[in-house]
């Protein structure tokens, strides 16, 4: 058992220095007055949005906690876990919000004399987030693990995929209603104030740039928090489902906790080599600590194989070979992220290019670029599915998507950190402060976007790894209860659901988009309002009503969240409600084709969109670097219009595929003995 306790050290020590950061975050000083009024107005903006978000997203998981405490198939337990995963989930991602919102103003001013501390606190809260996240996914994975293994049925594991199905519904909720909120607000605040007025971004006088910096919180930090604490905890309740099918022996049910626990340990010694670089760039030092803590990981797997996996000699080496084809494929999604979206490279270059000829042929351009960067990760993931396979068979892929997402704590605090220097950034330019103090905060605020575009394709590939396992784990509930079920290619059921399954991310894309564009549409109008009605905002003689747009914005994105979100939810319950009228066994085999369609198709239309936007985003920024004419020219006009469709590809509809498939196949679990 002592993976167990190691798992619950490691996640108490990743808590305390989650907190530790917290406290240290909030004891700098919050600078003079002229960054009061705007920090207020996004605190006071997140907390709004957060609130009704979160209470929304409560009473749907009230319902979902009794229905399936009532129904004989289900039941406490599993209803339980489902309530366990969701505080879990809103937990870290509040929590790490709460700690954000008030860093992007310590940030600001340290960032006034010393852009180096203004870094130590940008990324000190995001370990917050990432740190309290990936203990938090431990700990409850392993606590309801305990928990199942000491009561009435010990060998009935099945609950944990209700653990993942709380964490799910939390982050698809979380990820939709943020990424609306966030890209309408982009979006709208540049039509109406970057384009049709050339006011800068961040300008105090457009009514929605309040709004666009809440956004970066509830949908960059908050919403983010909810989708890794997701991939998280079903790569780990995944991997001992599985483990517990394949084997009677407990030690390969607590291989993947143990490689967790280990990982976090790596990790939080790992992310203290960020401050010994002095003379490193922001963006270096950033990915350094990283590489350190990548390598510190790498070694803990290792040691916990020799460790764990003395009685299973054979073992040793496969499983610690799956572990590293994890990491590898990790790494090679974000090199290939790096080099599309890079300024630096010819994609981006080839898009600003393709700018000066106009709007169309910037869209082209990016199109293009999105479409050609799947190439390459999927092969990646292609070959990591085959050689974990190669290695350790269908556990083998269990343990190394394990084994990408055990790094959750140290990518979420780089990402987190993002949005802290996006905010404080833009808290600079309202409060009019030097040029100087810009400079710095436009230094750690390109880092931030650097590091969320490299940290997007690790979420990005590593749900869509998460959701493979779960396939592996409905099929083999499946050999439980039903042998005679064979999952073949030539069977007209699962074809049939393949179809109906690579359909299901573009439906779900298809109505993400439109609820950013309602959303951003109503901003606009709001936006022209209130400079119609009060011209003086324009001139600077008055202040815009930034709650007026918040308010708009936190009513679209959450009437817009819903049909999306329940879309994997609904399909395999419509699925099961018509299995009683169709051949046994038939439903199975749909739903079966119906994952493997939506994991598939939607892992590169993710990606296509995650690195299509970015792409659009550096080219724009390429152009404002001077190149194509520069800032105003004709090129920089079609570059913010390429700008403005990616923002919700890459930060709204993209991210959120992968978690719609994991939901999808999470729920398609949980309904196994209905389907057959």
């Amino acid at each position: 058992m002592w993976p167990l306790k190691l798992s619950f050290l490691a996640a108490a020590l990743g808590i305390a220095y989650a907190f530790g950061c917290a406290l240290w975050v909030l004891r700098q000083p919050r600078g003079g007055d002229a960054l009061q009024a705007p920090y207020r107005a996004i605190r006071e903006g997140a907390a709004a949005f957060i609130q009704v978000q979160y209470g929304t997203i409560a009473a749907v998981g009230a319902a979902v906690f009794l229905l399936l405490w009532a129904l004989p198939q289900f039941g406490l337990t599993t209803a339980l876990g489902f309530a366990l995963g969701g505080v879990g989930s809103a937990t870290a991602g509040i929590l790490g919000m709460a700690v954000a919102v008030r860093a992007n103003v310590r940030t600001a001013t340290a960032a006034q004399t010393n852009v180096a501390r203004a870094l130590k606190i940008a990324y000190r809260s995001g370990s917050v987030t990432g740190f309290l996240l990936g203990s938090l996914a431990l700990a409850a994975v392993s606590g309801f693990y305990l928990f199942l293994r000491a009561g009435p049925e010990p060998d009935n594991l099945t609950p944990l995929a209700g653990l993942g199905f709380g964490a799910s519904l939390v982050s698809i909720f979380g990820r939709l209603g943020g990424g609306i909120f966030t890209k309408a607000a982009d979006v709208g605040a540049d039509l109406a104030g970057k384009i049709e007025q050339g006011i800068a971004e961040d300008d105090p006088r457009n009514p929605a740039v309040i709004a666009d910096n809440v956004g970066d919180n509830v949908g960059d930090c908050a919403g983010m928090a909810a989708d890794v604490f997701e991939s998280y905890t079903v790569s780990l309740a995944a991997s001992v489902l599985v483990a517990s099918r394949l084997s009677a022996e407990p030690v390969f049910q607590h291989y993947p906790l143990a490689l967790g626990s280990a990982a976090l340990l790596a990790q939080l010694l790992g992310s203290q080599f960020l401050w010994l670089l002095k003379n490193a760039g922001v963006g270096f030092a950033l990915l350094r600590a990283v590489t350190i803590s990548i390598g510190f990981t790498a070694f803990s797997y290792y040691w916990i194989g020799e460790q764990l996996l003395q009685a299973h000699p054979e073992w040793k080496n496969a499983l610690f070979g799956t572990a590293l084809i994890g990491l590898g494929v990790g790494l090679g999604l974000v090199v290939n992220t790096a080099y599309f979206t890079s300024p630096r490279f010819r994609p981006v270059q080839r898009i600003a290019a393709a700018s000066c000829q106009g709007h169309a042929t910037n869209l082209i351009a990016g199109l293009a670029v999105g479409m050609q960067s799947t190439a390459f990760p999927t092969l990646l993931v292609a070959a990591g599915v085959v050689g974990a396979h190669q290695l350790a068979g269908i556990y083998g892929i269990a343990i190394a998507t394990t084994a990408l997402l055990a790094l959750t704590p140290i990518v979420t605090a780089i990402d987190a950190y993002g949005p802290v220097a996006d905010n404080a950034a833009g808290l600079v330019e309202m409060a009019h402060l030097p040029k100087a103090v810009r400079t710095g905060t436009d230094a750690l605020d390109a880092a931030g976007n650097t590091t969320k575009a490299l940290t997007k394709a690790f979420t990005i590939g590593a749900a869509g790894l998460a959701a493979l396992t779960l396939i592996v784990a409905y099929k083999l509930e499946f050999g439980v209860r039903a042998a005679n079920l064979n999952f073949s290619l030539d069977d007209p059921y699962v074809v049939a659901g393949l179809f109906l399954g690579a359909l299901l991310p573009f439906e779900f894309s298809g109505l993400a988009l439109d609820a950013v564009g309602k959303a951003a549409s109503r901003i606009v109008e709001e936006v022209r309002r209130q400079f119609r009605d009060n011209p003086a905002i324009l001139t600077g003689q008055a202040k815009p009503d930034y709650a007026q747009a918040v308010a708009i914005l936190t009513r679209s994105a959450i009437l817009g969240m819903m049909a999306p979100g329940l879309l994997p939810i609904l399909a395999p319950v419509a699925a099961a409600c018509i299995a009683p009228w169709l051949p046994p066994g038939s439903m199975a085999l749909l739903v079966g084709g119906m994952l493997l369609g939506s994991v598939t198709a939607g892992l590169i239309l993710a990606l296509s969109m995650g690195t299509g936007g970015g792409a659009w985003d550096n080219a724009k920024k390429y152009i404002e670097a001077g190149h194509f004419g520069g800032k105003g020219s004709a090129a920089h006009h079609a570059a913010v219009t390429g700008d403005t469709v990616g923002d919700p590809y890459k930060d709204t509809a993209g991210p959120a595929i992968n978690i719609m498939s994991k939901a999808l196949s999470l729920v398609a679990v949980l309904l196994a003995p209905l389907l057959h």
